[in-house]
């Protein structure tokens, strides 16, 4: 295969999310709007190219308090941030179909670089449209203090409200450009 130009698939794509509640437990999440422009070889994603886009405004943790604090300007502060972004500039063959991809994450005003890990699920030919389609699995952690998202309340027992640490989880899905 050569380089070619995938498409997201929305409706077979997520984006998901997790971290410490209370120091007791975790709350999960998704973003439901997001965007990629991708250019790679299946056989060699060590020559891909990938921007992804995430509309923050998009979070869903399933309470909608909740995500109404989460956009407001003690976190994400979506009216002057309103997108989450990552753009590759690297990718290197961990072994298997294991990939680490490391590119400038910008979110709330603050762009570093950040590495997550990349599973190549495979190729299978789409029975419904006869589209090719690439699956990949994505895995990784970003500190939200290292982006200014800060806002915390200490707990009595110690510890705090809201974890630093986020876990990111993707599940993607892109069809080949004819």
């Amino acid at each position: 295969m050569t380089v070619s130009k995938w498409t997201l698939d929305n409706a077979h794509s997520n984006v998901d999310f997790s971290l410490r509640h209370m120091m007791v437990s975790k709350v999960k999440g998704s973003f439901n709007d997001f965007t990629a422009e991708i250019e790679a070889d299946p056989n060699d994603l060590t020559t891909a190219s990938l921007t992804f886009t995430i509309d923050v405004a998009s979070i869903d943790t399933r309470n909608a308090d909740r995500d109404a604090h989460l956009r407001s300007g003690d976190f994400f502060d979506v009216e002057q941030f309103p997108n989450l972004t990552f753009t590759s500039t690297n990718i290197e063959k961990q072994g298997g179909d294991k990939y680490a991809v490391t590119g400038d994450v910008s979110l709330h005003g603050v762009t570093k670089p950040e590495t997550f890990i990349v599973t190549f699920e495979g190729v299978a030919k789409d029975p419904m449209s006869g589209a090719e389609k690439a699956g990949f699995s994505v895995d990784g952690t970003i500190k939200r203090s290292e982006y200014g998202l800060t806002w915390n309340a200490a707990l009595e027992t110690g510890g705090v409200l809201v974890g630093d640490d986020v876990k990111v989880s993707l599940e993607i899905q892109a069809a080949k450009e004819a």
